[in-house]
C-alpha cells in the first residue's frame, strides 16, 4: 500500500491510498480519483515529506480494513489533522455520508470478499453490502475487477 498526498486544480489537498503506483497512475487516467472537497478530477501529486524514525503501531488499522463503524459523539471539535472550517463541514458531510450506506446497506463482516465476488459473478443478486477484507483480500478483489470502496474513517473515529 501507497499513501499519497494529492492535490486538485483549486489546490484543495487530500491523501489517497492505492496499492501501489500503478495503481494510482491507472486511476488517474481512468479519472476515478477526484477532490473530496470539489470534485474535480484534475489532480497531482502533492510535495510530500518522508516519515523517518517512526515505528509502526501493530494496533493501527490498514487503511484498507473496513470494519464496523466506531460510534462518533456528533461534535466537530477541531482535530489537528483537519482544523480549518471547510474541514469541519468536509468531516460532516464524510459522516453523513458513511451513516446513509451504512443505514442502507446489510453488514455481512467477514464475509464481505466472499458475497461481492457472489454478486460480481452473478451468484447472488446484487445489493449494498459492507464489511471488512484484508489488504490481501482486497488486492485480490481488486485484481477481479470487483468494484467495491472503503467506507469513510474519520480521524475522530480512531479516538
Amino acid at each position: 500500500m501507497i499513501r499519497y498526498s494529492l492535490v486538485c486544480e483549486e489546490q484543495h489537498t487530500f491523501e489517497v491510498w492505492f496499492t501501489n503506483s500503478a495503481d494510482y497512475d491507472t486511476q488517474r487516467k481512468r479519472k476515478l480519483v477526484a477532490c473530496p472537497v470539489c470534485g474535480s478530477a484534475k489532480v497531482d501529486k502533492a510535495l510530500m515529506a518522508p516519515q523517518l524514525g517512526r515505528g509502526t503501531r501493530k494496533d493501527a488499522a490498514s487503511p484498507m480494513e473496513v470494519a464496523q463503524p466506531a460510534s462518533v459523539s456528533g461534535s466537530d471539535e477541531a482535530s489537528p489533522v483537519m482544523s480549518s472550517p471547510e474541514a469541519a463541514e468536509l468531516r460532516a458531510k464524510l459522516r453523513e455520508l458513511r451513516d446513509h450506506l451504512i443505514k442502507n446497506s446489510d453488514n455481512v463482516g467477514a464475509r464481505f470478499p466472499d458475497e461481492a465476488r457472489k454478486m460480481h459473478y452473478g451468484e447472488i443478486e446484487h445489493r449494498s453490502i459492507y464489511g471488512v477484507a484484508s489488504p490481501e483480500e482486497a488486492k485480490e478483489m481488486h485484481d477481479e475487477g470487483i468494484d467495491f470502496h472503503p467506507l469513510p474513517i474519520l480521524p475522530d473515529d480512531r479516538n
